[in-house]
């Protein structure tokens, strides 16, 4: 397998397409501003003992204990929330708000499972780090993203739990144990659809953890308001989608994912090239839909 493989995205920070992103995201505001402080800490540690010194005349002790963080994040919940693309565009701001241009953005590719083979998948996660280290070199930044988390950070206590899938954890574990001695220039957010079989040890060491939900009755009519603006829905037209779009009695509240890849889209279909798109087919094909499943731990 060949390095480039390894990843799915190696994008140079900060991307204009990615702070176009954030603008489709609905609530993207308010889940930066709940994670950026403390984001913002772990990849800037190198400066702790200069703000120590100009604050604190290097007296505060905090300030070496915060550097023994683990540069390590958590993004949890169902399918289809937000939770990679939020990642995405997080990383994005906060290179562009630290005004720096020597920064890397990776998304690892579910590939580093590898085929089956003794001691593939613990290698070609070394090999991921290895190349995101190389990256970084002496001086420059780098984000890593690891999508779909609990495929290869599942707890090693499982009964069901393979050696090779240990393995997997264990070297997970020791690379981001290893990030440290970069002082927050390399941070690693790790996003799952099911919190609870990740790895304690894993768990103990993300110095963020942040759960996305499904969307709100707000945040789903903040959607359809922005993405369907040039129909000029009316107040009971976003009503009506909010309300068949929303949790029922046999079947969960629909996800970001299931409204923007599933419902647009086959709506889009039925009207292409003969009709207009329109609310009342919108809600029509939503009618004979159903939302995805829940996956995330209760």
């Amino acid at each position: 397998m060949t390095e480039s493989s390894l990843f799915d995205a190696e994008l140079p920070l900060p991307d204009d397409g990615l702070a176009q992103k954030a603008k489709t995201l609905i609530g993207f505001d308010e889940r930066y501003q709940a994670v950026h402080a403390q984001l913002r800490l772990l990849l800037n540690s190198s400066d702790l003992p200069a703000w120590n010194t100009k604050f604190h005349h290097g007296k505060l002790n905090l300030g070496a204990l915060l550097q023994e963080q683990y540069p390590f994040a958590i993004f949890h919940g169902d399918v289809g929330t937000g939770k990679t693309a939020t990642a995405e565009t997080i990383a994005n701001r906060l290179v562009a708000e630290a005004r720096v241009e020597d920064a890397t953005l990776f998304k690892m590719s579910n590939r580093v499972r590898g085929s089956g083979m003794v001691g593939e998948m613990g290698t070609l996660i070394s090999q991921a780090f290895q190349q995101v280290i190389k990256a970084v070199g002496k001086s420059k930044r780098a984000i890593l993203i690891i999508d779909e988390g609990d495929s290869l950070a599942a707890n090693r206590s499982q009964e069901h739990s393979h050696h090779e899938d240990k393995v997997a954890v264990n070297t997970l574990i020791q690379h981001i144990d290893d990030l440290r001695r970069f002082n927050g220039r390399i941070l690693v957010i790790l996003c799952t659809n099911r919190l609870s079989v990740l790895d304690p040890a894993l768990r103990r060491r993300a110095a963020v953890v942040r759960a996305f939900s499904r969307p709100t009755p707000e945040e789903r009519k903040a959607l359809f308001s922005s993405d369907l603006a040039a129909l000029n829905p009316s107040s009971d037209d976003l009503a009506k989608l909010v309300a068949t779009t929303g949790q029922r009695a046999d079947q969960p509240t629909w996800t970001y994912s299931d409204i923007r890849t599933r419902l647009y889209p086959q709506a889009l279909a039925k009207a292409f090239p003969t009709q207009p798109l329109s609310v009342n087919l919108l809600l029509h094909v939503a009618s004979a839909m159903t939302p995805s499943p829940v996956m995330e731990d209760k």
